[in-house]
């Protein structure tokens, strides 16, 4: 039992520092989720042979080589963070940590829109003629383009690319030559520390009316995220939580919750595998209150 009060203390001392939600990096995912944590993102390895590459398109902006440590690498990724769902907003600490577990022979490439803003980067290495991407990251359909313009003008020095992406969008719908190979794999996981003070900071969609879900929600560690509740959403989509008296019928766990709420599954697909007990307009009100969009996140600690 000492890993499970190890991590109830953690818990606890996260819920005091006012730090509502945990990400970790699972050494088993079966453990995880015995102690309430689940999956919310992805990894998606991909492998490009050198005649896939996509050829060339004109597009406003530039590619310009910097240093993996300068100042327009971190501009790029904060202009894309504050903008991307789920991605970490990284401190001194996180980037040491991002460059920390791979090749030491990174280099990088950021797009320059014509405003001369940073709206992305690649974060990469060329050894034994592979072009090896560790990251790769957009703001806009201009510089997706223009870094893979970058990536293609290498063509005559690599045999194929090899690299990863962390959205749930497979690269081969994007090329004209979609036959690659890719594989995708569970990468981090997340739990929910404290749902009331979540909910109050959570951004559900705005709405022409208010909505309301009573339920009991289950933890398998907390005993402040266990009981029935009810779920205010006012129309401008601020939400609310207060324990209930109610009769509650509806039930979910803090890791369906977690990972509904942080976008990687739907709730139509997690009522029809079971995971959630609920009507089906309980269903269309949560599709209708919270944003479909799947969590990116790119770093490892």
């Amino acid at each position: 039992g000492l890993m499970h009060k190890l991590l109830y203390q953690a818990l606890n001392d996260m819920r005091e520092r006012k730090q509502y939600i945990s990400y970790l990096y699972p050494y088993s995912i079966p453990y995880y989720r015995r102690k309430g944590w689940e999956i919310i993102s992805d990894k998606i390895t991909y492998e490009i042979q050198d005649y896939q590459l996509p050829k060339a398109r004109q597009v406003a902006g530039e590619v310009r080589r910097v240093a993996t440590n300068s100042d327009e690498v971190k501009e790029a990724y904060n202009r894309f963070a504050h903008r991307t769902h789920g991605a970490l907003v990284r401190d001194e600490l996180a980037w040491n940590e991002y460059f920390l577990w791979d090749s030491d022979d990174f280099m990088a490439a950021v797009f320059y829109n014509e405003d001369d803003e940073p709206d992305g980067y690649l974060i990469y290495w060329i050894a034994d003629s592979i072009f090896h991407i560790k990251d790769m990251i957009f703001m806009n359909e201009n510089a997706r383009i223009g870094l893979w313009n970058f990536v293609s003008a290498h063509f005559s020095m690599i045999s194929k690319v090899s690299g990863n992406t962390f959205t749930d969008e497979p690269l081969a719908f994007l090329l004209e030559d979609g036959d690659i190979k890719e594989s995708i794999s569970p990468y981090y996981m997340a739990r929910i520390v404290d749902f009331e003070k979540f909910i109050e900071r959570y951004p559900f969609k705005a709405d022409t009316v208010d909505r309301e879900w009573t339920f009991v929600l289950s933890d398998p560690i907390l005993t402040w995220n266990q009981g029935c509740f009810t779920l205010k959403i006012d129309n401008n989509g601020r939400g609310t939580v207060e324990r209930s008296t109610q009769k509650c019928g509806d039930k979910i766990d803090i890791q369906t919750m977690t990972t509904m709420l942080l976008g990687y599954k739907t709730p139509d697909y997690l009522h029809r595998i079971g995971r959630m007990t609920c009507s089906e307009q309980t269903v269309d009100m949560l599709e209708d209150s919270i944003e479909q969009q799947t969590p990116y996140f790119s770093d490892y600690f």
